[in-house]
């Protein structure tokens, strides 16, 4: 049915048992659902004597099972080893140890062998393969089919009973037996013929065939070993005790009645005369005959007739019940969490095409959906991790990627609904993963004209804060900006730029009634160029002196401007002429 693999946990940097669907098995709904209900019985028993399943899913068009890897041997490969009494007495008290927690949680086995039970370096048992445990009735069909191992099963499992911890018991009675003899207390040349052997015979006692098994353990296993659930162990804890009893005290039965599991031997003949003796054996021969074949002939006239039984997978229950119950079956449901809608028939029991006698028992196993669950808490989990806990508790993850200044990329921000919520199995909730902070880098827009600049800073989704200045550069230029380009900033952020007035950036200084030479000096060190001309005065003071300024003082203007100044230049006034005496 399926493969396992040894591989490697790349996330967690482990190694695991990965349990792989064949794929001729990954179409058929019914192996699908087993394989799914091995993970989910699995997955429910965290213990020290069960093998711990980690992940399940589907790759490739197949489905698997990520469970612990366990580094040892199987039971059944240390049983051809050879063990002693005690060592199998301790693996079996391990095994004991798991059906009990199995069982306190609702959980029968139903498959208990050698094969399942795997034994590391360190001597600890683990219990693995839950592919048919489940609670409810047998899973051998009226045609015939059997769920588990022959040499394994219980009288009643074996018999189409309805199961209970008591079958797994059983079983483990035999893997004592087995681990103790070397061998199983019932062999035979088919299936069938172990488990009519299963139901009639009498186990021959374990020391038997070892003789160092004690009486007192012969009691115990023989015990396990009863036809009649009622007459076996009440439960895997007075198994355990019983065991422990046998340990202490090795000469001792720690049970009573075995009488009821020992096998008894034939009564002695009746004493009597050879002639006498042989005829009386020939009438009583001949009526058992002739009640065996008039016992055959009411059973071939009154036998209901074998009908095949139709496919009803995927269907509703109420379909699917009168579709068996028209071929004349009767119908028995039992219902389960699943992934599949409520309602709907995910398994079936006798299966479709198998021959059943008209007037049986078809079982259906339909699905409950996934219940209610609570939306776990993701914040901070990678998005790999986030959905599978999110798939775990059956929910339908969809993926929205949003810009995050707090989370990393790549990291779960939360989910909507929000963690705590509840809601059915198969609702979807949207996983919401952070692409980290929404930068942008800033463009340079010096040099540019405002507008240009603006709509430049506003199509990256920036927003542009506009200040002005005096500057030499042309009005409406932007002379400077803050932050500079090339930054990285959030989207949103506000981005400054000093736009030029125009006005200039020079003042003009007062130069008037200065010297010439000091004025120009004054004026070349603002940057500005200076052009003069002289103009006659009649002050002497006022010679070579700035007697007027253009621009006036005070002006703004832009550096390298000029400025004309005028120059005072005083003469001597020319004598007048004196008149001739």
């Amino acid at each position: 049915m399926a493969d396992v693999w040894c591989a490697e946990d790349t996330q967690l940097g482990r190694r695991v048992a990965l349990k792989m669907l064949h794929e001729r098995f990954a179409q058929d709904r019914e192996f699908v659902e087993r394989f799914r209900r091995e993970a989910s019985s699995a997955a429910g028993l965290q213990h020290p004597n069960v093998v711990g399943v980690f992940d399940r899913g589907e790759f490739d068009g197949t489905y698997y099972i990520a469970m612990e890897y366990v580094e040892g041997s199987s039971l059944k490969d240390l049983i051809r080893r050879g063990m002693s009494v005690e060592e199998a007495v301790e693996v079996t008290r391990q095994v004991l140890a798991a059906a009990r927690f199995a069982h306190s949680n609702g959980i029968i086995h139903r498959d208990l062998k050698p094969q399942n039970v795997l034994v590391d370096r360190d001597g600890r048992a683990r219990v693995t393969d839950f592919g048919i445990a489940r609670a409810g009735a047998s899973e051998i069909t009226q045609a015939g089919s059997v769920m588990g191992t022959a040499q394994y099963l219980s009288p009643e499992q074996a018999q189409g009973l309805p199961v209970t911890a008591a079958s797994d018991l059983y079983s483990i009675g035999v893997l004592l037996y087995e681990a103790l003899c070397g061998r199983v207390p019932f062999e035979g040349d088919s299936a069938v013929a172990v488990a009519l052997k299963q139901v009639s015979e009498q186990p021959l006692p374990p020391s038997r065939i070892n003789p160092s098994v004690p009486p007192a353990l012969d009691a115990v296993v023989l015990k396990a070993l009863a036809k009649d659930p009622a007459n076996r162990f009440a439960s895997a804890d007075e198994f355990a005790a019983a065991l422990d009893a046998a340990q202490v005290d090795p000469t001792t039965s720690p049970v009573r009645d075995t009488e009821r599991f020992a096998p008894v031997p034939p009564p002695p003949p009746p004493e009597q005369p050879y002639e006498e003796g042989r005829r009386g054996w020939r009438w009583a021969i001949l009526a058992i005959l002739v009640l065996a074949l008039a016992g055959l002939a009411v059973w071939a006239l009154t036998r209901p007739a074998d009908v095949t039984v139709p496919s009803v997978l995927g269907e509703q229950q109420n379909t699917a019940t009168q579709i068996l119950e028209a071929k004349g079956f009767d119908v028995d449901v039992e219902e389960f969490e699943s992934d599949a809608p409520p309602g709907e028939v995910v398994e079936q029991d006798p299966r479709a095409g198998e021959e059943a006698e008209e007037g049986s028992t078809v079982t259906l196993s339909v699905s409950s959906g996934l219940g209610a669950a609570k939306v776990p808490d993701v914040a901070g989990q990678t998005e790999r991790r986030a959905t599978k806990a999110l798939e775990g508790r059956g929910f339908v993850v969809e993926t929205e990627e949003q810009f995050s200044t707090e989370v990393e990329a790549g990291l779960a921000i939360g989910t909507e609904p929000k963690a705590g919520s509840k809601l059915e199995g198969g609702s979807k909730v949207t996983l919401l993963v952070s692409k980290g902070a929404n930068t942008v880098e800033v463009p340079g827009v010096v040099g540019l004209q405002q507008q240009i600049a603006e709509n430049q800073l506003e199509a990256i989704d920036l927003i542009p804060n506009v200040e002005t200045e005096n500057s030499d550069q042309p009005e409406g230029t932007v002379v400077a900006q803050d932050p500079a380009a090339g930054s990285e900033i959030e989207s949103g952020s506000q981005v400054t730029i000093l736009v030029s007035t125009g006005a200039g950036s020079v003042i003009v200084p007062d130069v008037e009634g200065l010297f010439r030479d000091g004025a120009v000096r004054i004026l070349t060190n603002h940057g500005l160029d200076v052009v003069f001309q002289e103009e006659s005065v009649a002050d002497p003071d006022d010679d070579g002196r700035v007697i007027d300024q253009a621009p006036a003082a005070g002006t703004r203007v832009r550096q390298g401007d000029t400025v004309s100044l005028v120059i005072g230049a005083f003469e001597e006034p020319s004598a007048e002429p004196q008149p001739v005496p």
